[in-house]
């Protein structure tokens, strides 16, 4: 038996909308980030995850 795939890495919370330093007011990600994100590896994102509550920390 094959074990269930595991949902994609994303930190979208669906809420859309850049701030205006360019960061999503949602997730956090920079516009950059959000474009490249479909095509980065697992370890990337889980870089750019860590950096996300930093980010918020700055607000």
């Amino acid at each position: 038996m094959e074990p269930e795939p595991l949902p994609p890495l994303t930190p979208c919370v669906g809420v859309c909308c850049l701030d205006a330093s360019g960061y999503c007011r949602g997730c956090l990600r920079s516009r950059d980030e959000i474009a490249r994100w479909s095509g980065l590896d697992d370890e990337e994102r889980l870089r750019i995850m860590r950096e996300l509550p930093l980010r918020g920390e700055c607000r």
